[in-house]
């Protein structure tokens, strides 16, 4: 990248997107030249703590999300050389009631945005979602092949698997990059509410309660808290991305996950374990609204990421979430707050 170039990041301010930030700002890590050429695009609302993500960050200029895209549409931004966007802005929760917002924000804004990068050939980096997968009956392949197969269960992934369909219908996947991320969780995540991972969220019910809450299975295959998830964390998920960006002649869909999945119970267990405290588990009713569109399993295919030579190991399970209790979610501290 030119020095005088600009990196745009949408979602910004958010969880996997100041972690982008953070790593662009350190550089070395990631073998890349440090740089502050960013330009942060996000929506940050008065009743969350989503800015304290940017404290420590050093970034252009901030503009929020919609005033960006007036100013894509309006060719404000068309003087300046833009090296790479990094769209990870969306709309993330899975119970939000107005499908027509998911469209809105989810589809019809990257549209725009991807429309304005082929143009100009900017590379375009997008964020979808595991949850493009539905329940998982056709796999978890990021065999673009098999996107028309996949049935998502809730509007939140469907909007996802709106635009991968788009991108590949328009003939752009060799022009454009989209991430499926799976469950990532780590520092920089305490602004999203019910969709922070329930690492953070167990760990908060241990310390209040002393126990544990999980969803019983539905299920016979699965025992209560049997259910599995890909767990990875912020700084994997965040090395993956930055592969595609240090990587040019990269293209496609890429799972991005670590390929070993976890139970709720395995979860909750190393969280006893990293406060010291006898596991104790009660086991709840699931809510109506939720039955519909649980996932029971999820496994991400990771054989496609690991053929275009990624080689850092991903940080085990238990390793990654005993980092996060004991450096981060203990002390208090964001991403930045730490010279790693």
């Amino acid at each position: 990248m030119k020095k005088d170039k600009i990196i745009i990041v949408t979602g910004g301010a958010g969880f996997i997107g100041s972690g982008i930030v953070w790593a662009l700002n350190k550089g070395e890590k990631e073998g890349l030249s440090p740089t502050k050429n960013i330009l942060i695009v996000d929506s940050i609302h008065n009743e969350t703590n989503k800015w304290k993500n940017l404290v420590k960050l050093q970034y252009l200029d901030y503009i929020d999300k919609d005033d960006f895209l007036q100013n894509i549409l309006n060719g404000k931004y068309d003087k300046f050389e833009i090296d790479t966007i990094f769209h990870l802005g969306a709309c993330t929760s899975t119970i939000y009631p107005d499908a027509r917002y998911y469209i809105k924000n989810n589809y019809e804004y990257s549209k725009h945005l991807l429309h304005y990068a082929i143009k100009r050939n900017i590379r375009f980096i997008y964020a979808s979602s595991a949850a493009t997968y539905g329940d998982g009956t056709e796999g978890f392949s990021d065999d673009e092949s098999k996107l028309e197969l996949l049935k998502p269960l809730n509007m939140y992934g469907y909007s996802k698997h709106m635009f991968d369909l788009y991108v590949k219908h328009n003939g752009w996947l060799n022009k454009v990059v989209g991430l499926k991320y799976f469950n990532v969780f780590g520092p920089n995540e305490y602004h999203k509410g019910e969709m922070r991972s329930f690492v953070i969220k167990g760990y908060e019910q241990i310390n209040s309660t002393g126990k544990v809450r999980l969803f019983k299975s539905y299920r016979p295959e699965y025992k209560d808290g049997e259910q599995v998830r890909d767990f990875i964390y912020i700084k994997d998920a965040v090395s993956m991305t930055l592969h595609f960006y240090k990587n040019r002649g990269l293209y496609g869909i890429y799972n991005i996950g670590s390929g070993v999945p976890h139970s709720w119970n395995e979860l909750v267990t190393v969280l006893f374990n990293c406060l010291n405290k006898p596991v104790n588990i009660e086991y709840i009713e699931m809510p109506e609204n939720i039955k519909r569109q649980y996932q029971y399993y999820t496994k991400a295919k990771m054989e496609k990421l690991f053929s275009t030579g990624y080689k850092k190991t991903i940080t085990e399970f238990k390793i990654a979430i005993e980092e996060y209790v004991k450096k981060y979610l203990i002390p208090n501290k964001y991403l930045a707050d730490y010279d790693e």
